[in-house]
């Protein structure tokens, strides 16, 4: 009886023994289960979260870029702002003193063993533009510029063919040059100011407004600005200069006897010219 006891409860506790190795089983399977269930839950936590901060960022990336471009459109239209109120300060009579200290590094005086005119510098390495006939009957040129420096000047070529009474020179150094404006985009109204050496005056500056385009000119064509800017010999050769500090004509001629009446010829018609006789004795172009 007692070995029949004895073996009862041993298989009793066998019994336990299972029943506790299953449970043990059963509840880390459990934990493990649960375990993986949570780490599910955290990743797609996370992912979502992940998402959200990508749309956050691409929407604040979104809101700087186009915080950036509105800074650079703003910047833009205040530059444009400044050429703008720059170029209506230009069109009174006040302000154009601060154009005519720029232009007027670039205006040279010319004299020769006959007379004496006006010139300018249209490249920075020493071309020379005047008109050709105050050159005539002349053995030799200096140039004169604004910093009272003399330059011997060599004669390139001048307008024969087609009378536009333009000279090409040369003087050797380094120069402040005057830029050719487009003269088809002068409006008659517009102020302008001549810069020369009237009556030996030199670098003197008057100013007025077009009068009227597309005059002809002594030589039959119609290429030349009217203006009342005053004129008087000694100014011929000289740049006829806008509120952009652009040549717009080269003045040319005067009616004798008339008060405010001169004309220039157009900067186009200018360039045109240059470049004709550059060609043709230089072998290239030189605006």
């Amino acid at each position: 009886m007692r070995l029949k006891n004895r073996i009862g409860q041993r298989e009793i506790l066998i019994i336990i023994l299972v029943i506790l190795t299953i449970s043990q089983v059963f509840i880390i399977s459990l934990v493990f289960v649960k375990r993986n269930e949570l780490l599910l839950e955290i990743n797609k936590v996370q992912t979502s979260l992940n998402e959200k901060i990508d749309a956050n960022n691409k929407d604040l990336q979104s809101k700087v870029n186009t915080l950036t471009d509105s800074i650079t459109s703003v910047s833009s239209q205040q530059t444009s702002l400044q050429e703008q109120i720059g170029q209506i300060k230009a069109t009174t009579s006040s302000d154009f003193s601060s154009i005519i200290e720029t232009e007027i590094r670039g205006v040279a005086t010319i004299k020769t063993d006959v007379s004496q005119g006006t010139g300018f510098l249209i490249t920075n390495d020493g071309y020379v533009v005047t008109n050709a006939h105050v050159l005539e009957g002349a053995k030799l040129a200096n140039v004169y510029t604004y910093d009272k420096k003399v330059y011997s000047a060599k004669l390139i070529g001048y307008s024969s063919s087609n009378k536009m009474d333009i000279a090409l020179l040369k003087v050797s150094g380094t120069f402040s040059s005057l830029e050719l404006g487009n003269s088809d985009d002068v409006k008659i109204g517009e102020k302008v100011i001549a810069i020369g050496n009237p009556l030996g005056l030199s670098f003197t500056a008057t100013e007025g407004i077009i009068s009227a385009r597309d005059r002809e000119g002594l030589n039959g064509l119609p290429y030349y600005f009217q203006t009342d800017v005053s004129l008087n010999p000694g100014n011929s050769g000289g740049p006829l200069i806008n509120t952009k500090g652009e040549v717009i004509g080269i003045t040319n001629f005067k009616i004798s006897g008339a008060e405010a009446i001169g004309f220039a010829l157009e900067s186009n018609y200018i360039e045109e010219t240059i470049n004709k006789i550059a060609l043709q004795n230089l072998n290239q172009t030189i605006i």
